[in-house]
C-alpha cells in the first residue's frame, strides 16, 4: 500500500514542490507549524529515517540544511529548524519549519491555511532557492514533483 507521501509524490495526490531531485523531494505541508514549512522526503518510503542507507540520510540532510539556509532569507527569520518525527506517516520526512523561537517548532502550532497563502509561501521559497543557485532542482511547476 502506497504512503501519502507516495501519492503527492507521484501527482496522485496534489503538492506544493519546492525541491526535487534523483534521492528525495521537498514539499509544503498543508497544516504548517510556520509560513514556510517543508518537508524533505525520499522517494523511497523508508518507514524510519534510520532505515535508510547512510548516503541518503547524508543527502536529506544537506538538502534540509539548503532549504533552511533559503527559509532565513525567503521569511526573514534568525533561523530554521530541523525536526524528524515520523509517527503521522510511515514514510521518511524531515520537517524544516522558519523560526523565531523554539517554541515555533512545536506541531501544537501546526494549523490548516488557505491555499493561497500555502501557494506565497511555497514561490517565496522557490524564488529564493532559484535566487541562491539551486535553479536546477527547483522543479519547473509547484504541483510536481518532476526533475527539470
Amino acid at each position: 500500500m502506497s504512503t501519502v507521501f507516495e501519492k503527492i509524490i507521484s501527482g496522485d495526490i496534489p503538492g506544493r514542490f519546492e525541491w526535487a531531485d534523483e534521492v528525495c523531494v521537498a514539499f509544503s505541508t498543508i497544516e504548517p507549524i510556520a509560513t514556510g514549512h517543508v518537508l524533505v522526503v525520499p522517494r523511497h518510503p523508508w518507514a524510519k529515517w534510520t532505515d535508510a542507507p547512510e548516503e541518503v540520510a547524508t543527502h536529506l540532510m544537506v538538502v534540509a540544511r539548503t532549504i533552511g539556509i533559503a527559509q532565513e532569507a525567503a521569511f526573514d527569520v534568525p533561523r530554521s529548524g530541523l525536526m524528524i518525527a515520523g509517527f503521522e506517516v510511515p514514510h521518511t520526512h524531515l520537517h524544516v519549519v522558519p523560526m523565531r523561537s523554539e517554541a515555533d517548532i512545536a506541531f501544537a502550532n501546526a494549523h490548516p491555511v488557505p491555499d493561497a497563502e500555502l501557494d506565497r509561501a511555497a514561490e517565496a521559497l522557490r524564488a529564493q532557492l532559484r535566487e541562491s543557485g539551486h535553479g536546477a532542482n527547483v522543479p519547473v511547476g509547484l504541483g510536481s514533483a518532476a526533475l527539470a
